[in-house]
């Protein structure tokens, strides 16, 4: 089994995983995470039908606590010790998913464990109803790993920027192509955003490319690499340059950070800097 310094394919496909459910090493998380208004109860879900041997990891527990923004990366001892807790260790290989068909927060984590150096990490594709629409085994009720061990990780300072990055990169003085992942009317202004107190709009020279835009709706797997890099092309975006994801809160935004591991996976010609994703995103760059 290769250790956390491995890098993993991007996804992983729920027949493959099957053939990897209780092997020594590999440990499968459910990630889900929902807007409040989705009227969804993650962990009510989790404990009601599960992939067997899935251990709960809330969103919230991968974020910064200390934050007046949402879901802002954890401190790096937070994040050790949020690994150890759930049983998590830096050789086991990852697999994360959720409910949402659209890997909403499945590469929220991903991205997560990448930015700590945890690279033996993989998405499954199309989330818990691929794995279940194939009537393969669910588990109920909750499942608890025995602590372990967990260094305290170094941050990929590659992977994520700040409100001043983005600032320097408005202005011309940092290279960058800022991509916005949400929704249309939210990015063009037509809709309020879900949080309270931030104004509408988007970030000056932005693109949009809607998150929801990477995966097969009928699916709920990601599209092929063609299909991925056509979306790109479409909205003038060059891989072979630096992209800046950002969204409501940089969940969503990491969705275009996983379409772009998923497209270099298949094309060696797709080189370029890993996609950052600016953290506080449009909760902290919208406020009132």
């Amino acid at each position: 089994m290769p250790d956390s310094q491995s890098i993993a394919p991007p996804l992983i496909s729920a027949d493959r995983l099957g053939t990897m459910l209780g092997t020594p090493g590999v440990v499968i998380l459910d990630v889900s995470w929902y807007l409040p208004a989705s009227g969804r109860d993650p962990d009510a879900e989790y404990a009601s039908a599960h992939i067997p041997g899935a251990i709960r990891l809330t969103l919230e527990a991968m974020s910064d606590p200390t934050s007046e923004l949402p879901h802002m990366l954890p401190a790096p001892a937070r994040f050790a010790e949020v690994c150890e807790a759930h049983g998590i260790g830096p050789r086991h290989y990852l697999v994360v998913y959720d409910g949402s068909g659209v890997n909403l927060s499945a590469a929220r984590a991903w991205w997560t464990f990448r930015a700590f150096g945890h690279r033996s990490v993989a998405v499954l594709d199309g989330g818990i109803h691929a794995w279940a629409g194939a009537t393969r085994p669910i588990q109920v009720g909750v499942q608890r790993r025995l602590r372990t061990g967990y260094p305290i990780p170094e941050l990929d300072r590659q992977l994520v920027v700040d409100r001043a990055t983005i600032d320097r990169i408005v202005a011309g003085e940092e290279p960058g192509q800022v991509v916005d992942c949400r929704p249309a009317p939210r990015f063009k202004g037509l809709a309020d955003e879900p949080r309270a107190g931030l104004r509408r709009g988007n970030i000056p020279g932005s693109t949009n490319l809607p998150f929801a835009e990477f995966t097969n709706p009928a699916t709920g797997q990601m599209f092929t690499a063609a299909v991925l890099r056509e979306l790109f092309a479409e909205r003038g975006l060059d891989l072979h340059r630096r992209l800046v994801a950002t969204c409501g809160s940089g969940t969503s935004a990491c969705v275009l950070a996983l379409a772009v591991e998923v497209i270099r996976a298949t094309d060696p010609t797709a080189v370029g800097p890993p996609v950052a994703i600016y953290d506080g995103s449009w909760a902290e760059y919208g406020r009132v």
